[in-house]
């Protein structure tokens, strides 16, 4: 199970709600169990249906044309740069195992750790503000940031 935002709940629930009236108007019911994405009967949709759908409103939106893969590739890497954890990428994008996303997305790495090291003087340069001590050999354990390792 993956979360949602909220924008994306409200927008699938109006499309719910669409999908209802259009069965209502063909003399069937949507049931709970029925495909979000399906066709008017709710039966699957082919993967080419999916397919020409993206290419006509990536047309509409006149976007650079990319495929819907690249979209799937795009949100991974998005994540990733913003510090999402690897393991939350990997389950949302739904691979077998962590190893796939981390050598799949290994491109996106480049300043990750720069980023890191930053992060980690910012919580050094807090404590020393707080102390308003020079960060020396011997009192740097006095000066590492309190961390809760603790908790999940």
């Amino acid at each position: 199970m993956i979360a949602l935002s909220p924008l994306t709940v409200s927008v699938l629930r109006e499309h719910r709600e669409k999908q209802a009236l259009e069965r209502v108007m063909l003399g069937a019911q949507l049931k709970d169990d029925d495909l979000a994405f399906s066709d008017p009967e709710g039966k699957s949709l082919l993967p080419n249906t999916v397919t020409h759908a993206w290419i006509k409103l990536v047309r509409r939106t006149r976007l650079k044309p990319i495929r819907l893969h690249d979209a799937r590739h795009s949100h991974a890497s998005i994540l990733l740069k913003l510090g999402t954890h690897p393991k939350i990428v990997q389950e949302r994008l739904g691979h077998a195992s962590i190893q796939i996303t981390l050598d799949t997305y290994s491109h996106v790495a480049p300043g990750l750790q720069e980023a890191a090291a930053a992060r980690f003087d910012q919580a050094f340069t807090a404590r020393y503000n707080k102390h308003g001590k020079e960060a020396t050999g011997e009192n740097v354990a006095n000066l590492s940031p309190k961390l809760d390792i603790t908790s999940s």
